[in-house]
């Protein structure tokens, strides 16, 4: 089954408005009818209203880092689903290996967001991945299908429901170090998610679903990673910083 890729960038705590403008002002130039893959921003909140007016009519998609589960309430400096969507924001990333490292989310939180994603028509990007401990003592399949079967948890195997999920595999040790994940390391997690997936929601479901990699990817590795069968994407850090640098991963 054909994937269409999606590039994401997770701009993380870093720009100003005016950073946020200039870099949407010369990127999309760069990537103006580029319809292979989807691409699409994701900018802290105060920047994501700005971001969206910026993306307007363009072929990139803007989303948040992080949504509450919640519809409402008193959760203080959390976004629910609805302000994402009112604000533009058709994506959001769900349980990235720092939410859950600094801020103690677990997996039945990031399945609780999944399921508030959904409801409210988000495309939702689930981070899974194991630390450098588990991968070097042979845990990395086990962490992958408990992250995996925890986010599920009450899915509906619903096609039209499963078919917009993302799952990002972002081996944790490859994280801002410069290590990067062979890309034969990376498509052997691919297919541990996707065989779990199966396991699941069905085979039609995991073959739909698109599955993206994150650790470190630069230029100069792109197109090895998002080459591999398996992968159907990537979810950029540092080098989704600059226009320049982001683009060139755009067209890997």
């Amino acid at each position: 089954m054909s994937r269409k890729a999606l590039i994401a960038a997770n701009w993380k705590m870093y720009k100003t408005s005016a950073e946020a403008q200039a870099f949407v002002d010369a990127f999309l130039p760069m990537v103006a009818g580029h319809t292979r893959d989807e691409i699409a921003l994701f900018p802290s909140p105060v920047l994501l209203p700005g971001v969206v007016a910026a993306c307007k009519g363009s072929n990139v998609a803007v989303g948040a880092q992080n949504i509450h589960f919640a519809e409402e309430g008193a959760y203080t400096g959390e976004t629910s689903a609805r302000q994402l969507t009112a604000a533009g924001g058709t994506h959001t990333l769900i349980g990235h290996s720092e939410r859950r490292q600094y801020f103690g989310e677990t997996d039945e939180i990031v399945n609780k967001k999944l399921h508030t994603a959904l409801k409210h028509g988000i495309v939702p990007i689930i981070c899974v991945g194991e630390v450098l401990e588990e991968r070097e003592s042979g845990k990395t399949a086990s962490v992958l299908k408990t992250q995996v079967t925890g986010a599920f948890a009450g899915v509906s195997l619903a096609r039209e429901v499963t078919s917009s999920i993302v799952i990002a595999y972002e081996p944790v040790w490859a994280i801002g170090t410069g290590r990067t994940a062979t890309p034969e390391i990376a498509a052997d997690a691919h297919r541990i998610i996707r065989a779990e997936v199966s396991k699941l929601l069905g085979s039609d479901a995991a073959a739909a679903m698109r599955i993206l990699y994150g650790g470190s990817v630069k230029p100069d590795n792109a197109t090895a990673l998002i080459g591999q069968e398996e992968i159907d994407g990537a979810l950029v850090g540092g080098a989704s910083l600059k226009p320049d640098s982001f683009a060139a991963i755009v067209k890997y």
